[in-house]
């Protein structure tokens, strides 16, 4: 069985390579990425494919059993470009995909969610075999503030009171290659959260506790905590975007309590205390 892997030089996708490697043959697996130059240190066939370029992902396609469609990074242009892929693999005879998605799609107020719930339903009518990971939040989104938080004294953040079930993208590339390697997910959505759900108050207290300093989470209203991270270079949607994620998150659009993700991998979650200190 050959596994391909859709944007294998990114964070998720090079964790699920290097841990896919610890379960199957080298040889059984495919990465596909935009440029073939950046992926050379991955150990693993490589393909160029590019999502808006259909005739690449038919070629790339040839010959694999099951695709795992990493969720594109271009946010508002993801739904045309998992329906290009879903199509072109069921053109190749590519016989199950396995999704990520986000948390809660079907529901979510995320900004994030309608292209997901789009490609869930294009998956859901391909007359493919899916499984779909419905992915929830990274520690490592949250973690990447902690070294501007450190130089400006405070964590700051829309999230309010809000509880935050994330994990670390380990943790998700484990689930994926549970799910790649395993009988018995065909059909299934898994809702994928960490074990543990923290607020930002608690994640700045963890932050100060390991620092040996007092780092004080900072509560700011919505369009405060979007000037700031514009400030920090954030080019404005982008920023505007984190914002409203995070007032979504203090209505509890990041917290699930299922534990469906330690189940799947076997394992508890990476806890909130070793993604900071991996930070620092």
């Amino acid at each position: 069985m050959t596994i391909a892997i859709t944007g294998a030089t990114g964070q998720l996708g090079r964790l699920v390579v290097q841990r896919l490697k610890e379960k199957i043959p080298a040889a059984d697996i495919v990465a596909l990425v935009r440029t073939p130059s950046k992926a050379t240190d991955l150990g693993v066939a490589v393909r160029a494919a590019d999502y808006i370029q259909p005739d690449t992902l038919a070629q790339a396609l040839r010959g694999i059993d099951t695709l795992l469609l990493i969720s594109s990074s271009e946010i508002g242009q993801r739904a045309v470009q998992h329906r290009n892929a879903i199509a072109a693999a069921k053109a190749a005879g590519v016989k199950r995909i396995v999704y990520t998605s986000l948390l809660h799609a079907d529901r979510s107020p995320l900004g994030l969610a309608p292209e997901h719930r789009e490609t869930e339903q294009a998956l859901k009518a391909s007359g493919l075999t899916w499984t779909i990971l419905r992915n929830g939040w990274y520690t490592e989104n949250y973690a990447g503030s902690i070294p501007g938080a450190l130089a400006g004294g405070a964590f700051i953040g829309s999230a309010g009171d809000g509880r935050i079930s994330s994990a670390a993208r380990l943790d998700y590339a484990d689930a994926a290659v549970a799910v790649l390697t395993s009988t018995g997910h065909d059909g299934k959505t898994y809702e994928l959260a960490g074990d543990t759900a923290y607020t930002l108050s608690a994640l700045a207290a963890e932050i100060s506790r390991q620092a040996a300093r007092a780092i004080p989470y900072r509560n700011l209203p919505e369009s405060d905590y979007a000037k700031a991270l514009q400030g920090f270079g954030l080019p404005a949607a982008l920023a505007q975007a984190i914002a409203s994620w995070d007032v979504c998150a203090s209505a509890g659009a990041l917290f699930d309590d299922g534990g469906q993700l330690a189940r799947l991998i076997g394992r508890p979650t990476t806890p909130l205390a070793a993604s900071v200190a991996a930070a620092l």
